[in-house]
């Protein structure tokens, strides 16, 4: 991952780090119909990995994965393994 990937990961984490951390926001596995309930900076990751997976950029969204697997691991298996 190069220097300026890292830093937009860490801009994009700084900005949404300091909102709420109330787990509100429903998020579903589109293959098996399974749900989680995540907090704003959980659901941003998710959908980052999503969009990065998109895109193909893969570098990018395995960093992604790695950091929401560590953020919360019940809500990756479910969502994203």
């Amino acid at each position: 991952m190069t220097h300026r990937q890292n830093r937009i990961i860490r801009d994009i984490e700084r900005t949404y780090m300091k909102t709420t951390e109330e787990r509100n926001i429903k998020v579903t596995n589109p293959y098996s119909g399974q749900s989680e309930m995540l907090t704003q900076s959980e659901a941003i990751h998710y959908h980052m990995v999503k969009k990065f997976e998109e895109l193909g950029q893969y570098e990018l969204m395995q960093e992604g994965l790695s950091r929401f697997s560590k953020m919360n691991p019940k809500a990756y298996m479910t969502l994203l393994d």
